[in-house]
């Protein structure tokens, strides 16, 4: 059974003309473990005849004591590249390979079907049109399928296959079929899709992957790869609103400024008005400019430098649509978000978000509901863990420009970016911007911090004092406090304890409460600082991000962080309040050093041996070094 070649013809210009031509379809295969991703792939390769003969030989080689068709070819071996996928028999990496029949050109993404690389298959999904959700014939929709299939909505892929694989297996049953399509079905409904077709094959043997299959006489759709070169996927992005998010702001000389990028939606030509989104200035494009040449008109997916008839402040983030139809600009917004990393996500913790060429700091402010990915059930939750998929509030530190997911993938999509490794947490999309934020502005007073800073005589600080408990910040602080009310100083200690016992009294112990309670004493030690006073914030405040987190609340205050670096043993065994001792017993869950880990500051302004010193000598020592 071969695919129909696209043989060339002896005018080598015509047949070049009917590849370009053809349209090109991108999809990924995915679903759980060892549903048969890598065979139909493999198998896609072989029919279509872009495997030469040598690489058969080896195959055919690499295939023995292997689970193989009528050709004696493990097809999985044509697309699983690493020696851990060959040996595991699992797909770890995703694996982009190009095929083409006489009607169409293909791209097939091949995603790993394990819960631990989810990442990687949402990765494969954010570039396709359509997608082949896999079931093995005999397992039927198991938890992976149902995450995936959750997953292909968040990110819009709106075509979906269900390829009920490996029915010869269960003797081409049409009863196993039909149970499993009909489950599917009643599962992805709410989803959405566009279109949902369901096809009964055997990447094995070839069975209804070119033409029916004899053995299937049950089925009466389409064969797959029919399915696939009519399937009409397109959505003329051209028709959409205009978005030009600038990459760069493009100055090689005095004389030339353009605003260099790709054309995300719509079409723009030369003389059309556009107005910057994040200043509403009003501008006219004077010129279209491109490595070949100049345009007179650009469209979706183009990468051009447009020049403006004017100086106006652009930047590279900025976006450009028509007058009237602008993206929205806030700095709050609802979004759906799926979680990628070991790390749990966390209200209050502080990331990077991406949203085209817009990068800037973000929190989750509000965690609404996480959602049951097997049966799409919405439950409460304080936290994100790997794989799962919540509705969150997000506040970024400046307003973007961006539309909803629905309207525009490309503006509406984003990343969280960890703020220390850089590495990718979380995938979202916006679903509507929060309007009250842009009704939220700070009100300016003719009395500021410097006014109140002059009158007390004192510059403005906040000392963060962080380590174990018993480590002996408190006691630190007491002392560095009673010296700077002696000197008339107006200063105050915020105390982990005391705090808890007000304004926190409704945080426990857990990370993410942890987290919640760090950002209240940062937001409030930045409120004093604000007012004159030298704020000392005794915490344990044992988590990096945190630490990070209310410096960047302090802004422009000063802020010092003091690491009282005392050994765990030595605080044991000082124990003054009894806690370590029962953390010990059990009694307390989720004690710093005990079953709770302290993350020991890397870049600390000031470190103080707590067991090498006593509190006095090492107050006096801090307070030499803050020269006060």
């Amino acid at each position: 059974m071969t695919l129909p070649m696209a043989t060339p013809d002896t005018d080598i210009d015509l047949w070049l003309n009917q590849q370009t031509d053809k349209s090109l379809l991108r999809f990924l295969t995915c679903g759980s473990v060892d549903d048969g991703k890598s065979t139909l792939i493999g198998r896609l390769l072989y029919d279509s005849q872009l495997i030469l003969d040598d690489q058969l030989a080896s195959l055919k080689k690499e295939s023995r004591n292997r689970t193989t068709g009528d050709e004696g070819i493990d097809f999985s071996l044509l697309v699983d590249g690493l020696a851990a996928e060959r040996e595991q028999g699992i797909t770890i990496d995703v694996a982009y390979r190009f095929f083409s029949t006489d009607k169409r050109k293909f791209i097939v993404a091949d995603t790993p079907g394990h819960e631990q690389y989810t990442r990687n298959m949402a990765t494969g999904a954010s570039n396709a049109d359509l997608a082949l959700v896999l079931i093995d014939a005999r397992k039927g929709v198991l938890t992976q399928t149902r995450r995936h299939s959750f997953i292909l909505s968040l990110i819009g892929v709106k075509h979906v296959v269900l390829v009920v694989n490996k029915i010869d297996l269960v003797d081409y049953d049409q009863a196993v079929f039909d149970k499993i399509v009909a489950e599917y079905r009643a599962f992805a409904e709410p989803l959405g899709f566009k279109s949902l077709a369901a096809v009964p094959v055997s990447a094995l043997r070839g069975d209804n992957i070119l033409a029916t299959s004899p053995r299937t006489p049950w089925y009466r759709g389409s064969a797959l790869v029919p399915y696939l070169e009519t399937v009409e996927v397109a959505e003329d992005r051209t028709e959409q609103k205009f978005r030009f998010p600038v990459q760069w702001v493009n100055r090689p000389n005095l004389d030339f400024r353009g605003l260099s990028g790709t054309v995300a939606s719509g079409a723009i030509a030369v003389g059309d008005d556009v107005l910057i989104a994040s200043s509403r200035k009003p501008a006219v494009i004077k010129r279209i400019v491109t490595m070949d040449g100049e345009l007179n008109q650009a469209v979706a997916g183009q990468a051009v430098t447009l020049v403006l008839d004017r100086e106006v402040d652009v930047s590279r983030g900025d976006v450009l649509a028509r007058p009237g139809e602008t993206p929205e600009f806030s700095n709050q917004f609802q979004a759906r978000l799926v979680w990628m990393s070991e790390e749990s996500a966390f209200p209050g913790r502080s990331y990077l978000l991406k949203v085209g060429s817009q990068l800037v700091p973000a929190t989750i402010t509000d965690l609404k509901f996480r959602t049951n990915v097997n049966t799409l059930e919405h439950t409460a939750a304080t936290k994100i863990d790997l794989n799962e998929v919540a509705t969150v509030t997000i506040a970024t530190d400046k307003p973007l420009a961006f539309d909803s997911y629905a309207t525009n993938a490309l503006t509406g999509g984003f990343i969280l970016i960890d703020r220390l490794s850089n590495a990718t947490l979380g995938a979202g999309t916006i679903e509507f911007g929060l309007r009250r934020a842009q009704n939220l502005t700070y009100q300016a007073f003719d009395v500021n911090r410097a006014v109140r800073a002059s009158m007390k005589g004192q510059q403005p600080r906040i000392v963060w004092f962080t380590g174990l408990s018993g480590s002996g910040k408190s006691s630190i602080a007491n002392l560095l406090e009673k010296r700077l009310t002696a000197e008339g100083r107006h200063a105050y200690i915020l105390d982990g304890d005391n705090v808890r016992h007000g304004l926190n009294k409704d945080l426990g112990f857990t990370e993410a409460a942890r987290v919640e309670n760090i950002r209240r004493v940062a937001e409030v030690a930045k409120l004093m600082a604000d007012a004159g006073l030298i704020v000392l914030v005794s915490f344990i405040s044992p988590f990096e991000k945190e630490r990070r987190l209310a410096r960047e609340i302090a802004g422009d205050i000063d802020f010092a962080e003091v690491y009282v670096d005392t050994p765990l043993e030595v605080c044991e065994a000082r124990d003054p309040k009894g806690l370590y001792k029962r953390a010990r017993a059990g009694e307390i869950k989720n004690f710093t050093g005990i079953d709770s880990p302290f993350e020991a500051p890397t870049n600390a302004e000031l470190v103080l041996h707590g067991a090498e010193d006593e509190p006095t000598v090492l107050s006096e020592q801090l307070y030499d070094w803050l020269k006060i």
